[in-house]
Order: structure tokens, then sequence, then C-alpha cells
């Protein structure tokens, strides 16, 4: 018998967290021939989360506990609970819903035609605040142009992935994996189906715009060359310039000597120009020097607490 592995990342998730387990249990009782287990991985709750999911671990050994020792952000936790269960295939379900149980029986079927990953896409990308949707929208359209590996425009990472999946996962060293940049990254035939993302039931989006930013900055610069070179060719074109406009200014300043006054005007524009071209070169440097830190420094994703159910 083939066994799912649910894995469902929490943080001050008490209102809805019990509501997950049960909307996830009642699919999978819909689904015969599949044992699973619902693995939920809480990032330092300040709330009763745990005592919650303990209650519930206690009735029913499928669910399974991984506490992290503190918050250790929304893209490593569930990347390591993913690494951790044994299932033939991982379904990440986020506990607020809005990633719709309902959707894993047509994955799985998908799953037994022979796809290895089967990614689930929102049709409804552009809901919630218009400024976030529109740099949500403008986001993947230019990490779509600037990288050598597909990207998957409105898709969170939910799907199913299988066990040959994971396994190069575990063979990957991501300090702060972009999981859905490196699921195309990794290959395997794929299937994409569609949903229509629900409304959150309870409590607000655990996201700030700080995570969002975060993301973005993490997706390309860990799939993309491209901001690199841009600002070499930035640096070369703006030389170039001002070689030429130095030049030109020369020029006319030898042949219209008495009515070309020197002034400091093109000199505070041409150090503001190429002053904020090294700065935004510096900040596109420091990004990239970053991970190549995270990288070296080799820590764990997470330093986990506790585990409870795990044999």
């Amino acid at each position: 018998m083939k066994t799912l592995s649910l894995v469902t990342p929490c943080y001050n998730e008490e209102a809805g967290i019990a509501e997950c387990y049960e909307a996830c249990r009642k699919i999978m009782s819909e689904l015969p021939g599949y044992a699973y287990e619902h693995v939920f991985i809480d990032n330092c709750s300040q709330d009763r989360t745990v005592a919650i999911l303990k209650e519930i671990a206690a009735r029913d050994k499928r669910v399974k506990i991984i506490v992290n020792a503190r918050n250790f952000g929304p893209a490593r936790s569930p990347h390591h609970a993913m690494l951790e269960v044994n299932g033939d295939a991982v379904i990440p379900v986020v506990a607020d819903l809005q990633t719709p149980p309902a959707l894993i029986p047509e994955m799985v079927r998908a799953w037994e035609d022979g796809y290895k990953i089967v990614v689930a896409v929102r049709e409804n990308a552009g809901a919630g605040s218009p400024p976030i949707a529109l740099a949500r929208k403008i986001f993947y359209s230019l990490i779509r142009k600037i990288s050598k590996v597909e990207q998957i425009a409105n898709y969170m990472g939910y799907g199913l992935y299988d066990r040959r999946v994971m396994d190069v996962m575990r063979t990957l060293y991501e300090p702060d994996p972009y999981f859905r940049g490196l699921v195309p990254e990794i290959g395997f035939e794929r299937k994409v189906v569609t949903y229509h993302q629900p409304d959150r039931m309870h409590g607000s989006s655990k996201h700030s715009l700080f995570d969002l930013i975060d993301f973005a900055l993490m997706g390309i610069t860990t799939f993309s060359k491209a901001p690199m070179r841009l600002m070499t060719v930035t640096g070369f074109v703006a030389a170039c310039l001002s070689f030429v406009f130095g030049f030109l200014y020369l020029v006319a300043k030898v042949l219209f000597w008495s009515s070309i006054p020197f002034g400091i005007a093109p000199i505070l524009i041409a150090v503001f120009m190429l002053g904020s071209v090294q700065l935004l070169a510096l900040g596109l440097l420091g990004e990239y020097v970053g991970v190549l830190l995270q990288y070296a420094r080799r820590f764990p994703l997470v330093v986990e607490k506790e585990r409870v159910n795990f044999d």
C-alpha cells in the first residue's frame, strides 16, 4: 500500500489547525488503498497551536509533530519537514486551507498516471490588494524572462511530489530554499492542475511585506545571473557615456571658451549618476555574497526542539 505524506507548516494557527486536520482526514478517508501521515511542523508558535496538535496526535497516530527551537522563517521550516517524511509522495498543505485539500484526489490520479510532479497553479492570482497583485505579476514576468530555468507563474509550492523528486531534494544543500524554483530545476514529468484559492478562513497572512521581498530576491539571485551582468553592462555604458560627454564638453569649451562657463552642474550630474550606479551594483553584489555566505556556513535548515509520534 502506498503512503502519502501531508506536510503542514504552522505558526500561531490555533484558530484553524483542528479544522485543517479534519479537512485533510476527510479527504484521505475518501482515498481507499492509500495509507497516509500528516506531519505538522510548528515554527515556534506563541499560542496554543502545539497543545492542540498534541491533543490530536494523542488520538490519531497518523499525526506527527515537529516543533522548532525558534522561528526559522516561512521557507526553511516546511522544506525541512518535507525532507523528513518517508511517504511515496509528499503533499504540502497550508494550515489556513488556502491550498484546498479537495484537490488531492486529482493530484493523486495524475501521479498514478506516471507524473512525478503535479503542480497546482492558482487561477485567481490577481486576488488580494491591488499593489500586491501588481507586484506579484511583475515579479513572475521578470523572473521568467531572466531565469535560464523555467519558472511557473502563480505557483506557490502546492502540489504532489514523488519520492524520487524528494530524494533528489535531499541531496541538495539549500540554506534558504526557493522551493518553487527548485521544482522546475530538478525536472521530471510534470502535470499542471489549477485551483481557485479560497479566502482565508482564520487569522491573517503570516507573510510580511519583508518576507515577500525576501522571497523575490531569493528567487532572482538563486536562479539568475542577469542582475550582475546587467550591472556590468550598465557600468560599461555609463563609463562610455561619461567619456563621450566629457570629450564633447572639452571640445565645446576649446571652441567657445568665453561663452561656456566651467560651472559645477555637469560634474554634479556625472557624480550622482555614477554614484547611484555604484550603489545599485554594490547592493546586488551584497545579495549574491549573502547567498554565498549562507552556503558557506552550513547551518541546518532548522533546529528541532521536539518530535511527537515519530517512531
